[in-house]
């Protein structure tokens, strides 16, 4: 081949490769702002972050933080409605330009995406029939755990609950179902779900064990998105500080939100 279509072709392939970098790190704060919208991904059926209410529509205090963060930038609001195993992918491959959805902050998701400071909270429980002895993970060992797949539940008990037989759920909603119909009766979930698990089985509710964690939530964006990291880590703080963020958790979960939260 002649020298010259060698370094023709080395061109072409240069610039193909510096389009591609330039796609990958696309200003996503900017693209928001153009199309005039704002994509949310959102995990639905999780009791009191992201429901469908009687009037099936999107609510929780996840779904209103997703409106709040629209509103303030000044855009429309496309809720993108996901599974929990979706919600890193989700930005990772651009379906979404960012994710709201209980997503706790953890060193390994961090290796796929970036997170805005903590917004709110989550307790990870294992909860059973009040029959059933439990008061650690060594005493999981031999039974059947109900989780939700990709989730921090689900890492936390494989690591830890060695010989329990781990059964996992796509979605908080198909975990919720399985506990009511009795397919499973033990499970590792986060408070509200058990809550939201609880008013359906009425007089027969399920006792949370034992606590397995606290975590932290944040925004989850792609990676290397430094000016939206920075508009979300300000929005997120002053709306921590003037108690609108506050407010919303409290409205929905009955609880009040750790004074520190934000310089976790």
């Amino acid at each position: 081949m002649p020298t010259r279509m060698i370094s023709k072709l080395a061109l072409i392939a240069s610039a193909g490769l510096l389009a591609l970098a330039t796609v990958a790190h696309a200003d996503v704060l900017d693209n928001i702002k153009k199309a005039g919208k704002v994509r949310i991904a959102v995990a639905m059926g999780i009791p009191e972050y992201s429901f469908v209410d009687e009037n099936l529509k999107p609510t929780g205090s996840d779904v209103e933080t997703a409106q709040l963060i629209a509103k303030d930038l000044g855009v429309k609001l496309e809720l993108v409605e996901i599974t929990n195993a979706a919600r890193v992918p989700s930005v990772q491959t651009g379906k979404a330009d960012m994710v709201v959805s209980s997503l706790g902050i953890t060193e390994e998701r961090k290796k796929a995406i970036d997170y805005s400071i903590p917004y709110a909270t989550l307790a990870l429980v294992v909860a059973a029939p009040p029959s059933v002895e439990i008061k650690g993970y060594s005493d999981l060992v031999g039974k059947r755990v109900g989780v939700t797949r990709a989730t921090t539940n689900d890492q936390d008990i494989t690591a830890n609950a060695k010989g329990a037989t781990i059964v996992r759920f796509e979605d908080d909603a198909t975990l919720i179902t399985s506990v009511v119909s009795g397919q499973v009766d033990i499970l590792s979930s986060q408070s509200a779900v058990i809550n939201g698990i609880n008013k359906k089985l009425g007089d027969h509710p399920l006792q949370v064990k034992f606590t397995q964690k606290e975590t932290v939530l944040g925004i989850g964006i792609p990676k290397g998105e430094t000016a939206l990291k920075g508009w979300l880590d300000q929005w997120v703080k002053t709306n921590f500080d003037n108690k609108v963020l506050r407010d919303i958790y409290r409205k929905y979960h009955n609880a009040e939100l750790p004074d520190n939260l934000t310089s976790r």
